[in-house]
């Protein structure tokens, strides 16, 4: 599992040209089990995106498709860890 932190390197005038198209990509990714979660960070410097993926190599082709990365308007922070305690709510997403 990988948490993927974007921030952003142009101002949101520029992120919100590629809102819509970078919308698209995650509902993609959600659509294929890809992505679990995802959301603006608070203040607006950027998003986080949590990962279910094979490897980080099959992360990296997924995070070139983005439009934010493609236009080069945010960087690409990844951690990668293994979820040994979760929520009831979350108990599926553990790796014992």
């Amino acid at each position: 599992m990988f948490v993927v932190s974007l921030t952003y390197k142009v101002e949101l005038t520029e992120i919100e040209k590629h809102l819509d198209a970078h919308i698209e990509y995650l509902d993609r990714h959600y659509a294929l089990g890809n992505f679990l979660a995802s959301g603006r960070k608070v203040p607006r410097t950027g998003g986080v995106i949590l990962a279910d993926v094979e490897s980080r190599e099959t992360l990296d082709e997924i995070l070139s498709e983005d439009p934010f990365q493609i236009n080069e308007i945010a960087d690409y922070d990844v951690i990668e860890f293994i979820p040994t305690k979760t929520s009831r709510q979350l108990s599926h997403l553990k790796h014992i």
